[in-house]
């Protein structure tokens, strides 16, 4: 088995959708990034990759390749799990955490918890996500951003 941990964080920026867990979110302000934006997968992928010892998402999609240029992070996800799978490794759970001061993201975490497991080809109970604030403080509690911390757990595929 491996453990992995990853992080993200982006500021607000007007002009962009809000996209978390894959779930476009009614928000005046988007994510600032060179794909859509989306911490939780980003940290995601820093997590999986990570546990496999296969780098960091910078590594595999670099932000200065038009390539990545406003793709979904859906898509990114896909691929990563597909190098976990050459390597021999397959998804055992994943807990993520997103921490923003707004939006309240309590109606959408279901629909992000189901888009990551179809993606991760993985049963939905071995997805968690979760949200939380930090009652003001910092660049997440003053609304400047959002930030997510992402947990995974991998087992041998064989």
């Amino acid at each position: 088995m491996r453990i992995g941990q990853g992080y993200d964080a982006h500021r607000f920026a007007p002009g962009r959708p809000l996209v978390l867990g894959g779930v476009t979110i009614e928000h005046p302000l988007g994510l600032e990034a060179h794909s859509d934006g989306d911490v939780v997968i980003h940290a995601l992928c820093d997590a999986l990759l990570g546990a496999a010892a296969l780098r960091d998402i910078g590594y595999h999609f670099p932000d200065n390749s038009n390539e990545f240029k406003g793709i979904s992070s859906r898509k990114l996800l896909t691929r990563v799990m597909a190098l976990l799978s050459e390597a021999g490794w397959v998804l055992g759970n994943a807990d993520v955490t997103v921490v923003a001061q707004e939006p309240k993201l309590k109606p959408h975490i279901e629909s992000m918890c189901l888009n990551l497991s179809a993606d991760m080809s993985t049963d939905r109970r071995n997805v968690n996500v979760k949200a939380t604030t930090t009652e003001g403080m910092g660049f997440a509690g003053r609304g400047e951003g959002i930030a997510c911390y992402a947990v995974v757990l991998l087992t041998a595929s064989t």
